[in-house]
């Protein structure tokens, strides 16, 4: 199934406005558009807090490295 084409989307836009009323219409527009920026937002400080955790855990793998003593065998 398609895309809608220029007569399915004028049904969609006639069906909306009956349901919601032109009044509505712009209340709603505004609430999804902010939905979508608080989503994207979220979605971006998340991608912000694995890539610091990721450069902690190298950081920390790090210093446990440098931090373990040399150990030599002796014969």
């Amino acid at each position: 199934m398609g895309m809608p084409g220029g007569m399915e989307w004028v049904l969609i836009a006639l069906v909306v406005l009956l349901l919601f009323g032109g009044k509505k219409i712009p209340e709603l527009a505004k609430g999804l558009g902010s939905g979508i920026k608080n989503f994207k937002k979220a979605v971006k400080e998340d991608d912000e807090v694995v890539s610091t955790d990721k450069a902690d855990e190298i950081e920390k793998k790090a210093e446990t490295k440098s931090e373990e003593p040399n150990e030599t065998k002796t014969v």
